[in-house]
């Protein structure tokens, strides 16, 4: 009896499992969108330590999975993270004193200076913490580029700054 029982569970298990995998995403059969945010965690350059490393402190959202609106900071002797320029703004909104404040360049997938990159704001690509995405390139040709290819407005730190503070009205 407990055979039966057993070999039951595991073909229920199975089949359980073949509806989530058809389920997920808009269609039977398909895979979900993966972001255009998203690289795989080997990819990721992840400057901050300790146990929750791979989080953003001001959310708790998955590096990684948003590597490509990553902004840094230096906070004290201590590197933080973001996951967004959303994130690095409410720190800054709570009163952290920031400074060398760092983003991934979309194209390198490396840390520059904020203070030097050429930001798109408002690309056709999903934002991080916003609806307006704000995406980092460490060359204006490359921002141009990307903005002819996914719409938005070609600015500097200080402007995309100045549109992510409109999230918090």
């Amino acid at each position: 009896m407990n055979k039966v029982l057993l070999a039951l569970l595991m073909v229920v298990g199975i089949i359980s499992a073949s509806n989530a995998e058809m389920k997920c995403g808009s269609g039977a059969g398909k895979k979900m969108e993966k972001r255009f945010q998203t690289v795989s965690k080997d990819k990721a350059i992840i400057l901050q330590h300790g146990k929750d490393k791979l989080s953003c402190p001001e959310c708790g959202m998955n590096l990684p999975m948003f590597y490509k609106t990553n902004h840094s900071s230096k906070v004290g002797k201590n590197v933080k993270q973001y996951c967004s320029i959303h994130c690095l703004l409410g720190d800054i909104k709570k009163g952290s004193k920031l400074t060398d404040i760092k983003v991934v360049d979309v194209d390198s997938l490396k840390f520059i200076n904020a203070k030097d990159a050429f930001y798109v704001v408002g690309s056709s690509k999903k934002g991080t913490m916003s609806k307006v995405s704000k995406y980092a390139f460490a060359s204006k040709k490359s921002a141009e580029k990307f903005a002819k290819k996914n719409g938005g407005e070609v600015t500097d730190f200080k402007g995309a700054l100045e549109k992510a503070k409109e999230d918090f009205k």
